[in-house]
This record gives C-alpha cells, structure tokens and sequence, in this order.
C-alpha cells in the first residue's frame, strides 16, 4: 500500500513478548519451510504474497476512489455498516485476508463495483 505507515505499539504480555522472541531466535538458528511453521503450529495462516500484492493494489484503488469523492472513513462505515477501525485496517491492508462481502460492502459503499478476471495456463 502507498502513502505513510503508523506503526503502533501492539500490546503484549511479557509471556507474549518471550514468546514471540522464542519463535524469531529459533526461526534465525532453523530456518524452517512453510511446512515446518505450519506442523508447529507458529504460522497458523498462510497468505500467498501475489495474492496480497492483489488485493492491496485493489483496496489503494478503491481507497483512491473514496478520497476523489471526498469521502471519509467516517462516511464510508455508516455507508458499508463497518466499523470505522475495520475500514481503516482494510484499506491500510492490516486485514489479510478480507471476506468477499466485505470487500463488497466497501465497494458499494464508494459507488464502486468489484470485478473478477479468470487467468488460466
């Protein structure tokens, strides 16, 4: 996604945070595969990066389209029914992976229609 990046801090535990650091030190020493963070359970959501590239070249459009409308993020959870939060984390693209209906409140929400094109080899 475009534009400036906020990062906050995410409040944690300190069990949490030994935790994390756990999973980061051993990631550093091991090296696992997709597999292997799959089977010990510390990736537990597996987001393919071309379809996130997707999706956040999708929602800057959309995102783009909302403000030419002059339309805030305000406007658009009254309008989609979302919380203003959930709207911002969607277009920030924090929401990995967005339900369709989602993604289809929002559209509409901006007056914009979602499309789908099928590539196949």
């Amino acid at each position: 996604m475009s534009g400036k990046r906020i990062h906050r801090a995410m409040p944690r535990t300190p069990e949490e945070k030994r935790r994390l650091q756990e999973i980061r030190e051993r990631f550093q020493q091991e090296r696992p595969g997709l597999d292997d963070l799959l089977a010990s359970g510390d990736a537990t959501e597996v987001v393919v990066q071309g379809e996130y590239l997707d999706l956040c070249t999708m929602l800057t459009a959309l995102k783009r389209h909302r403000e030419r409308q002059g339309l805030s993020l305000s406007d658009v959870a009254a309008r989609s029914g979302m919380d203003r939060a959930a709207v911002s984390r969607l277009e920030n693209g924090v929401c990995l992976n967005p339900t369709l209906e989602t993604l289809y409140r929002y559209a509409e929400a901006v007056r914009a229609e979602i499309g789908f094109t099928i590539h196949t080899s």
